[in-house]
């Protein structure tokens, strides 16, 4: 096997053509658990497009709280595309070399995305803050321009955040193992295949974990004790149930992205004590099922989504019955 050599700061930078993925080669009855990845692919494609071209073309919906469910349907539908197809790939075909390359940029939209996944349940706990705290104040405190500008800096801050330590990658040198032991190149089982000093990329994945993922829900955390003050300060029982009923889903959406993977983060990454197999198996769930539970969960049982979805179904019911009716006219 042929390798690039780059020279840094005087020393000798290897790196591989590529790097073979073999997290699920250990797995009894592998098949089963990619058909059913394949079914997690197919309806988080289906029902977060549906979520986007209701709300699109729904000008009624062009509001701040559904601008943030649809940047949560667009991060959903990209975050498993980065992963699930190229899973399916290495199983159906047995190709799991992945060019050095590839491997860099797969694993930045990967980290882009879950992080941008991460500040979207933070900004949709805004949205639940902003309703509930300051129900007067909410139509001039979060309008549409404020929650495009918050929407604009995490895709910002994610992609500048993401894209530097990705970068940091091509400072290691590669010159022993090219096996990566995961479900595709993730970060931390990438640089320890190094066989220089990696300390820097450690520090790097440390501080991303802390500033990716603890502070957005940090944050959530918070809204939601402001949440809890506001809402039993309420005289009214029905007032406090009508509050509190409306931020159950999203309480679900963040339980369901969060807790795995912070609990995976902290036993594997930083105390080691997890089974490699079973890390693999864990994380490849706590990271594809969210973007497909997210539309069903929250956004399509969002009462005004739920009305134009069953609207855009009976008036493509209604055409295809016109269309069906001409086309028996024509045959008479």
């Amino acid at each position: 096997m042929s390798f690039l050599r780059t020279a840094l700061n005087n020393t000798l930078i290897i790196h591989p053509p590529g790097f073979y993925i073999i997290g699920f080669e250990t797995f009894p009855y592998i098949s089963i658990y990619f058909v059913f990845l394949t079914f997690v692919y197919v309806v988080t494609v289906l029902f977060n497009s549906l979520v986007i071209y209701v709300i699109a073309f729904n000008h009624c919906l062009h509001t701040p709280k559904f601008l943030a469910v649809v940047n949560l349907a667009v991060i959903d539908i990209i975050l498993n595309t980065c992963t699930i197809p190229s899973m399916i790939k290495v199983f159906l075909f047995k190709d799991n070399f992945v060019p050095f390359n590839l491997c860099l940029v797969q694993m930045f939209i990967y980290y882009c995305f879950a992080s941008l996944e991460s500040y979207a349940l933070a900004i949709l706990a805004y949205d639940r803050l902003i309703a509930i705290c300051f129900p007067l104040r909410q139509n001039s405190i979060n309008t549409l321009r404020s929650m495009s500008c918050i929407v604009g800096l995490t895709w910002s801050f994610s992609l500048g955040v993401t894209t530097f330590t990705t970068s940091l990658m091509t400072r290691l040198s590669f010159c022993k193992s090219v096996r990566v032991f995961s479900y595709f190149c993730d970060y931390a089982p990438v640089f320890r295949l190094a066989c220089n000093d990696y300390t820097l990329q450690w520090s790097a994945a440390s501080f991303l974990s802390v500033l990716l993922l603890v502070s957005p829900f940090t944050f959530i955390l918070l809204s939601y004790v402001s949440i809890l003050v506001t809402v039993f300060r309420m005289k009214s029982l029905d007032s406090r149930m009508k509050a509190l009923a409306t931020c159950v889903e999203h309480l679900i959406l963040v339980a369901v992205f969060y807790i795995p993977l912070l609990t995976i983060f902290i036993i594997g990454f930083y105390l080691g004590v997890i089974d490699p197999d079973q890390r693999v198996l864990s994380l490849s769930l706590a990271s594809c099922l969210p973007p497909c539970i997210n539309p069903i969960v929250y956004s399509l049982k969002t009462k005004e989504i739920k009305i134009s979805a069953v609207a855009l179904v009976r008036k493509t019911g209604a055409q295809r019955t016109c269309q069906q009716k001409r086309v028996n006219k024509t045959q008479k």
